[in-house]
């Protein structure tokens, strides 16, 4: 109940900070945008602004320059004089268009544009008169014509009309520049209000994390305590299925010598008294060939159960163990798997001093081997190694056989290697397994002497 307590309180912190987060996002995109537009808005009235003002500083000029270039002309009579006249009437039309069109929207700036035009227009007109005159030799008339105040009051009302419309343009360009600072402003407040309340978001999702952190440290000490308790139980069963599997190996090894020994002593008492009883029987029926095929056949018979009597007794507990030591029954071992398979066995043994048990262990590991090589590797070549050294020894039994891959082997669970480990580990040693396929299989063994 405390827990689910806690995961509502914690789930309602992270939703109210999540929803300042949120509210402090869509703030910050609507400051932004609101200022980019009202900046964007202004930039393109100062841009309009600076237009016309260039447009206005131009027509001025070129008005200038017509005015000049007639006078040079009327002055000079030299037809290069005109040259800035000729370019000033071009144009001049296109700068009074440009203007049209950047005053479009304005009614004001479109009023004293046109007045600008009037005096543009009379101004050309005159100017045009007299370059006309002058043209057609008439000097004295083209100089009654300048001499008259309409070109200066054209020219002064010119410049009235363009310093009004340079007037709007300056006041357009601040009014821009104003609305650019309130924009400027306006972001500054807001973004300081987003990240005050980014600030606050923050401190909710620290507290929140906090909060979320010292409960999932105290789920993480409780499972801690619930895994401990299990690595216990599992260790404690652990140790009692390696205890009850050494009981069922050593029971295992009692009855293969109990029944080793009935074996020996009944099966081998029966088999050898059934032996000399044929032998008697062949002595006294010689005379009849056909019983002593029959007794030859018994006697072979006989001499096959023994040989596998003995076999069996040697699987079940090796006698050579006990009576020739370790070495010697490895080599037995050894020989008799490469009769019966065809498999070259290569031995290099070297004499140990051990007690039974680990001599039992190290031949039954050899001969686990020998029999999974037999069985499942297809090699030609098998090795046995034994070595001593001051405080343990080493098994080693190789093959160059075919391998397998340890994972899939692993995950098959391979009962004859399993059995084989836990051999080796009862008594104390380790136990390693190095195969690939392709590249043959080597199982290594590291036991203690005590």
């Amino acid at each position: 109940m405390l827990k689910h307590k806690l995961s509502l309180l914690a789930y309602k912190k992270k939703a109210l900070s999540l929803s300042l987060a949120i509210l402090a996002a869509f703030a910050l995109v609507a400051f932004n945008e609101s200022g980019y537009h009202r900046s964007t808005r202004a930039l393109e009235e100062i841009g309009r602004a600076q237009e016309a003002r260039l447009s206005i500083h131009l027509l001025l000029r070129y008005t200038l320059d017509a005015e000049t270039g007639t006078r040079g002309f009327m002055l000079t009579g030299d037809p290069r004089y005109r040259e800035p006249y000729d370019l000033a009437v071009a144009e001049l039309p296109k700068q009074m268009d440009r203007l049209r069109m950047l005053y479009a929207d304005k009614p004001m700036e479109r009023s004293h544009l046109a007045a600008l035009g009037n005096h543009l227009s009379r101004k050309l007109a005159e100017m045009e008169l007299t370059v006309r005159m002058l043209s057609t030799g008439n000097a004295d008339a083209s100089r009654f014509v300048l001499s008259t105040d309409v070109g200066r009051e054209e020219m002064q009302g010119i410049r009235q009309e363009a310093d009004a419309l340079m007037a709007f343009s300056t006041r357009s360009v601040e009014e821009g520049r104003l609305q650019i600072s309130q924009a400027l402003g306006l972001a500054r407040v807001g973004i300081g209000l987003i990240v005050l309340a980014a600030l606050l978001a923050f401190v909710l999702y620290l507290r929140q994390t906090s909060a979320l952190q010292q409960a999932n440290d105290r789920q993480q000490q409780a499972l801690q305590r619930e895994r401990n308790s299990l690595e216990l139980e599992v260790r404690d069963r652990t140790a009692s299925l390696a205890e009850l599997a050494t009981h069922l190996q050593e029971v295992r090894e009692s009855e293969r010598g109990y029944l080793a020994r009935e074996l020996h002593d009944e099966l081998g008492a029966l088999l050898t008294a059934a032996k000399l009883d044929v032998a008697r029987l062949k002595s006294r029926l010689g005379d009849s060939p056909d019983a002593a095929q029959r007794l030859a056949h018994l006697t072979e018979l006989l001499n096959s159960g023994i040989a596998l009597k003995r076999r069996i007794i040697e699987d079940l507990r090796p006698s050579s163990l006990s009576n020739l030591g370790l070495v010697a029954s490895l080599e037995i071992l050894g020989r008799e798997f490469a009769e019966r398979s065809g498999i070259q066995v290569d031995m290099a043994l070297e004499p140990v001093e051990l007690d039974e048990s680990r001599q039992l262990t190290i031949y039954r590991m050899v001969q686990e081997g020998l029999t999974n090589i037999g069985k499942y590797a297809q090699a030609q070549e098998a090795t046995i190694v034994l070595k001593d050294y001051e405080n343990h020894v080493e098994v080693e039994v190789s093959d160059n056989g075919r391998g397998f891959d340890l994972q899939q082997q692993a995950a098959r669970a391979s009962h004859g290697l399993a059995g084989m480990r836990h051999r080796v580990q009862a008594a104390g040693g380790r136990l390693s397994v190095d195969s690939s396929p392709g590249h043959g299989t080597r199982l290594h063994a590291v036991m203690p002497k005590q």
